[in-house]
Parts: structure tokens; sequence; C-alpha cells
């Protein structure tokens, strides 16, 4: 059986599917790109440098980015304490309903923050465990951290997990055998080799931490945070009061993606 070779017009279609596809890819790909910076570009050309300095240092900006900065920091101590050994557990054991517990760990990742401090609310508000505790654990910085630690922790937990995951387990299987016990094996194998990992974790969960709205807005709207600040500068004086305030949230975020590169680590591999 004799097969018909392909004529020159057929050969030139075939070569010039292939650049097709490519030069369409690139048009599309260039045009998200610019749409995910355009915005940043009206952000920092919004106003005039002078008086964006101006508005950046007012005490406004700077108590809301003090709030925002010690409960991120605070937020982000309590989701290492509790979110690294809940990683390394689920890294390192198998049992039915594992599953279940991965998924209820991203729930808060899926949930409208909004909702998340709903319900918040309902467990630690006045008519839940606040009542319990002379601690004020709503409007207050506690119930802030409690907010952001609810939104931002599960950023640490996935991307722990997947660091202790490629951690191979014969490695402190050897520790072990070397008279280390499992504790001993996780503090000087397991823990140094799955650092950066843990790292871009840590920062992710600070960077979302500084960003979380609906869940501190309705739980703690005092002290205000830089994301309730913008909320409320847009609603009193319009968008150009909320812009510096923007502005330094953004700068936040983006030296945070700076710095899990800086890493070398993509927390999603």
């Amino acid at each position: 059986m004799s097969h018909r070779q392909p004529n020159r017009r057929e050969r030139g279609v075939t070569r010039l599917l292939p650049e097709t596809w490519r030069g369409l890819t690139l048009v599309l790909a260039g045009m998200l790109l610019v749409y995910y910076l355009l915005p940043i570009g009206a952000l920092v050309l919004a106003q005039s440098p002078a008086s964006l300095a101006a508005d950046v240092t007012s005490e406004v900006v700077l108590t809301a980015a003090t709030n925002s900065v010690v409960a991120a920091a605070l937020s982000t101590l309590v989701a290492v304490a509790f979110g690294v050994p809940l990683a390394y557990w689920l890294s390192r054991t198998s049992f039915r309903g594992r599953d279940v517990i991965l998924a209820l760990v991203m729930l808060p990742l899926v949930l409208p923050p909004v909702v998340s401090g709903m319900l918040l609310l309902k467990l630690v508000g006045p008519a839940g465990l606040g009542q319990l505790t002379s601690v004020p654990l709503t409007r207050s910085l506690v119930g802030v951290v409690l907010a952001q630690t609810y939104v931002a922790s599960p950023f640490l937990v996935v991307t722990a997990k997947t660091a202790f995951d490629g951690v191979d387990r014969q490695l402190e299987a050897a520790a072990r055998s070397l008279g280390e016990n499992r504790i001993g094996s996780v503090r000087r194998v397991t823990l140094p080799l799955a650092k950066q990992g843990i790292l871009a974790g840590v920062t992710l969960t600070f960077a979302r931490a500084m960003g979380e709205f609906g869940a501190t807005l309705m739980l703690a709207y005092y002290p205000r945070t830089l994301p309730v600040q913008i909320w409320v500068s847009y609603l009193s004086t319009g968008l150009d009061a909320a812009f510096p305030v923007a502005l330094v949230l953004v700068s936040i975020a983006v030296g945070a993606i700076l710095l899990v590169h800086a890493l070398g680590t993509n927390p999603w591999e």
C-alpha cells in the first residue's frame, strides 16, 4: 500500500499552523499580563509623587500599617506554631479520613472571607466564646489575629506539607538508625531540607494576613488595618483618599512575591 506524500502547499500549511498558534498564544498572554499591570500603573500614577508621599506618611496610614504589620506577624507566628506540625503530620501519615482533614484545611481558602468572618463572629463573639473570657475577642487586636489566622494559615499548611513531601523519608530513617529519635531526625534532617518551602509559606501567610479584609471587618473593625482603612477612606472621602493606603498594601504584597522568588522556591510544586 502506498502513502500519498503531502504536496508543497500542504507542507507549508503544516509548518504555518504551529507558528500561528504560537503567535496567538503570545498575543493572548501579553494581553492578560497588560491587564495585570495596568491597575498597578493606575495606582502609582493616580497622584503626584509629592502628594502621594505626604499621604503615605500621614498618621492614619502609618497607624493602619502598624496595626497590619503587628497583627500579621502575630498571625503568622500562630500559623507556624500550629501549622508546621499539622503539615508534617499530614505529610507523614496515611489514614482513613485524611482527605477530609485536607479538605478542612483548604476550606478557609475557598470560603468568601465575609462568610469566614460571620462564622468566627458566631463562635467567638459576645454570644459565643467571648462571654467566657475577660479578653475581648472582637473589636480588638486579638480579633484581628483570629480573623487573619483563620484565613491565612492554610497557605502555610499547604506549602509546608508540599515541602515535607519533597524530603526523602529514607534520610529520616537513616538519621534514626544513627541514634536520633523522631524529634531529632525532624529537627536535624527534615526541617533543614524543607526550610525554603516553609519560608515561602511563611511569606505567603504574612502577605495574605496583611491583605485580609472581609473576615477582619466582620470580627474586628478596630483597630483598623490597611484593608479596613482603605474601605473607610473610600467611603468617607473617595477613591483618591484610598490610593495612598492601597499603595502601601500593594508594596508589601510585591515585596512578599519578590521574597518568595528570592528563596528560589515555588510553593505550589
